[in-house]
């Protein structure tokens, strides 16, 4: 075997060699993601469903998925909404609990956002922003108050108070959550959440 051969079967086989090295990476980081976006998800579910001890996804489309959330005796306590949609900056994802009959919101979890740090971004705020969405009634389209109350007392039923200097990221938060629970009701009256509910007890 001359060198020039010998030097093709060498890079040859170290290319194979970190091929598989890179594939066989590329899958076990693939499986680390995967699980840990689980983990992720479950514990969302459970910060905005109090009392949830089982869940499942009953539904799943490009930007919503419903969970159904279960105490410990079975009974469905309420849905978790996986939502995400545009934001000022780039995609807002997040985790929106309500009551079985979709007419309280427990509360909101923020998994994902890249709006802008100090403005935008306290999305992720209890203080600023989260504490204003917890028991708020979801019979009627929420709706953005403006100027930000200082506190949630000083909102009506349906009203989500809105960041100072940060409008946008509050009204596009508000927005997916509306179009989210419009989606949801749907799905209940049409009975897909329903039957897989009771499938499932």
């Amino acid at each position: 075997m001359n060198l020039s051969t010998r030097m093709v079967t060498v890079l040859t086989a170290v290319g194979l060699l970190s091929g598989g090295f890179l594939t066989s990476v590329g899958l076990l980081t693939e499986e680390r993601i995967a699980l840990n976006k689980a983990k992720e998800i479950e514990e969302a579910i459970i910060q905005v469903v109090p009392g949830s001890t089982a869940s499942e996804k009953l539904f799943e489309e490009k930007g919503l998925s419903v969970y159904g959330v279960k105490d410990a005796e079975g009974n469905l306590l309420g849905y978790a909404i996986y939502a995400s949609g545009m934001g000022f900056q780039d995609t807002i994802t997040f985790m929106l609990g309500t009551n079985a009959s979709l007419t309280k919101i427990n509360g909101l979890y923020i998994l994902e956002q890249k709006e802008t740090p100090g403005l935008g971004a306290k999305i992720t705020d209890r203080k600023f922003f989260l504490q204003y969405w917890e028991n708020r009634d979801s019979r009627i389209p929420l709706s953005l108050h403006k100027p930000a109350a200082s506190a949630p007392e000083d909102l009506g039923p349906s009203e989500i108070n809105t960041i100072t200097g940060a409008t946008i990221s509050s009204e596009a938060v508000l927005n997916i959550a509306n179009s989210s629970l419009e989606r949801v009701r749907h799905l209940i009256k049409e009975g897909v959440l329903k039957s897989k509910v009771r499938d499932g007890d």
